[in-house]
């Protein structure tokens, strides 16, 4: 706790009322880093106004995007962080129940965190807060907010229809804040020193420090800490990052975000940035951190077969735009007929990112889509 100064920021925030923890984050402009990238102090200002007596606070580690494991990372090498943080958030809303729900394969990190809560009640850093580990049954749809909700009651892991959302109805009807690993760690590096010091870094849009998972074919895959703003030319080409394309050496292509995410070209690598400014105007998003690297020998319509494949088996089945949704561009991607029903692709992505209940429905086409509106990324075609 020391060496990390978690101590001294769990001392800060108990020397402040709630409301100006809540300033503190606010005026941090910290966003989810789970993927949604939603202003943390807009969420916490939601959660500690909503009427009722109950209140939760939630751990969201249930790190099933593919291509994403910086979450594990974190919780290996340092539980108390994220741990810092969820305290914190039970403070700032009024929470005297938290969650810690993680990915059901994470065996490795519900020791870390148990031996991490354990040095927490012994040091009296709790303070009537019960911490709570629940791990989950490996479905991908589990780490949709509302279906982790379902999951914890003890119901089947599928997403509620939102509105009412979390911050007012969640955990057993109550208002409930829900954050990612990676998020509660910025939180308790933020009060660990103040909001100048944590402005630093980052563009004055979006500051802080993003986490990146990197994969496929790069030299050093790994999990990196980079400023918001950075060039994704230098996580690519930097030898204290990326290090350079391996395989055949030459970049084919990047696919930002996970499974969920958008394929880059090179040239779209080499002029833009990890900011949400410079990555909107491609229409991709930064999501989980993950990026994966393909090089130019690699069958790009044989990855996005893989994908739609998993969506489909990964989807819950609850609503129909998803349910038969995935099912179809499944279909069409086998067949290889994206070029020659293109409208047809188009067409049902709008509908399921229109009527699918969850983010699966809704991000399942995204790689597909890109794929299609870059021709030059189908060099086998």
């Amino acid at each position: 706790m020391r060496e990390r100064g978690f101590d001294q920021a769990l001392a800060t925030i108990w020397a402040m009322s709630p409301e100006t923890v809540i300033e503190w984050v606010t005026a941090s402009g910290i966003k989810g880093r789970g993927g949604a990238a939603f202003p943390t102090g807009i969420k916490w200002t939601s959660v500690r106004q909503a009427p009722g007596e109950i209140k939760y606070v939630v751990m969201n580690a249930d790190e099933s995007e593919l291509g994403t494991f910086k979450d594990r990372v974190l919780l290996e090498q340092d539980p108390l962080g994220a741990l810092t943080g969820l305290l914190i958030a039970a403070y700032a809303v009024g929470a005297r129940k938290a969650f810690c729900y993680i990915r059901g394969e994470y065996r490795e990190v519900e020791q870390a965190l148990a031996n991490a809560l354990e040095t927490l009640r012994q040091g009296d850093w709790l303070r009537g807060v019960d911490v709570e580990i629940r791990r989950g049954a490996g479905a991908y749809i589990a780490g949709e907010e509302t279906a982790l909700f379902n999951s914890i009651e003890g119901k089947r892991p599928e997403p509620r229809v939102k509105p009412p959302f979390p911050t007012v109805k969640g955990l057993w009807s109550s208002p409930t804040l829900i954050q990612n690993v990676e998020t509660l760690a910025n939180v308790a590096v933020l009060f660990a020193h103040d909001v100048s010091w944590f402005t630093q870094y980052g563009t004055p849009k979006t500051p802080g420090t993003k986490l990146v998972a990197l994969s496929g074919h790069i030299r050093r895959a790994g999990v990196y800490e980079v400023p918001f703003g950075v060039p994704l030319a230098d996580i690519v080409s930097d030898p204290d990052l990326g290090g350079q394309v391996a395989g055949s050496g030459r970049l084919g292509a990047v696919l930002l975000g996970g499974a969920a995410g958008t394929f880059l070209t090179p040239e779209e690598v080499m002029n833009h940035h990890l900011d949400y400014e410079s990555l909107q105007a491609l229409g991709a998003s930064i999501g989980s951190g993950a990026m994966m690297f393909f090089d130019d020998t690699v069958d790009l319509g044989w990855v996005v077969a893989r994908l739609a494949r998993f969506f489909a088996e990964e989807s819950c089945g609850q609503c129909v735009p998803c349910r038969i949704g995935t099912r179809r561009l499944l279909e069409i991607v086998e067949a290889k007929q994206w070029e020659s029903r293109v409208h047809d692709v188009r067409a049902l992505a709008q509908a399921m990112r229109d009527a699918s209940i969850c983010g699966l429905g809704q991000t399942a086409p995204l790689a597909l889509l890109s794929f299609i509106e870059r021709p030059q990324l189908r060099p086998h075609a």
